[in-house]
């Protein structure tokens, strides 16, 4: 899932990139998403998200709306600055989960659900992840030992409309 929409990189109440929140009509779209997404009855074993704030906000916004908080992690790999080898190596902590919500920003969220899908890298595949969006991807093991399937790709008003 990538993150929800946040202030705008020049506002002026904001000191740098990371510490950028969700906007209030972020907010507010996120909780109806977030809503959408509890009626797809998906059994979170961990929600991990990227450090910066607007990622955080959107990972608490779905973990509380599912009632998982306790399941709400922050991993270094997620964050925009990230490689894609990086966050797969974290990922292998997870390796023993079924069903693992990542909550972060472009491009690495569509770099690594292309990585997944081929099952390399660079991949000649393009995901286009608006804000809010959520792709549901299944792969057999981590590291991906063949190319992963492609469930779903649902817009952030897809989503909502869900709710």
């Amino acid at each position: 899932m990538r993150h929800g929409i946040a202030l705008p990189t020049d506002d002026p109440s904001v000191a740098h990139d990371g510490e950028r929140p969700l906007s209030n009509k972020g907010v507010r779209r996120m909780r109806k998403a977030a809503k959408g997404l509890r009626r797809l009855n998906i059994p979170f074993d961990s929600v991990l998200t990227s450090p910066l704030l607007r990622a955080r906000q959107t990972a608490e916004i779905v973990a509380s709306t599912l009632g998982i908080e306790a399941r709400l992690e922050e991993i270094s790999g997620l964050a925009p600055e990230s490689t894609l080898e990086h966050l797969m190596f974290g990922l292998t902590r997870y390796q023993d989960r079924e069903h693992v919500l990542l909550v972060g920003h472009e491009p690495l969220l569509s770099n690594t659900g292309a990585y997944l899908l081929s099952g390399r890298q660079p991949a000649n595949l393009a995901l286009d992840l608006k804000k809010g969006s959520l792709c549901r991807i299944e792969i057999e093991s981590l590291p991906a030992s063949s190319p992963g399937k492609l469930h779903w790709l649902l817009t952030p008003k897809q989503l909502r409309l869900l709710a």
